[in-house]
């Protein structure tokens, strides 16, 4: 079975679950770049559109401990150097108490993903040459970094 037809269930009652067992959440995306500038994003399996990997930073784990973490599941990129961290948003469009961080990660190598059955694509992309089907929140973050435009507070 595809997860994007369970995601539409799911994705209530685990925000719901989140809501009630915790004050505040935060997660990370990470901004991913090669040698030519080219972005890495990935699909999920369980909702469309493009998105920087990243997830949600776990009971005890540090925001970058996060980032490498889930840039080991979902892309296959181990950091070889700190990530730098380029802006702090909050997503209360989603959940009200959620925040993201977005940080650049350029020292890395390639390593084998973690991830099961969570990521159904991973590709890189020109700044300039986006998929129209980019998430919003992605592509208003990629626009800051790379067409100067002004870091909104909002995810």
């Amino acid at each position: 079975m595809n997860l994007r037809h369970i995601e539409p269930i799911a994705r209530p009652l685990v925000r719901a679950y989140a809501r009630a067992t915790r004050g505040m959440t935060l997660g990370v995306r990470g901004l991913v770049t090669d040698a030519e500038n080219r972005v890495l994003l990935v699909r999920h399996t369980y909702m469309p559109d493009w998105y920087m990997p990243g997830g949600g930073v776990e009971w005890g784990e540090s925001a970058e401990a996060a980032m490498a973490r889930e840039l080991v599941e979902e892309a296959g990129v181990r950091l070889t150097a700190r990530p730098e961290l380029v802006s702090m948003h909050n997503n209360h469009r989603s959940h009200r108490g959620d925040h993201v961080l977005v940080y650049r990660a350029t020292a890395w190598e390639a390593c084998k993903a973690t991830s099961r059955g969570e990521i159904e694509a991973v590709e890189w992309f020109a700044p300039e040459s986006l998929p129209d089907d980019v998430s919003g929140g992605t592509r208003r973050r990629l626009e800051e970094v790379f067409r100067g435009a002004e870091v909104s507070p909002d995810w």
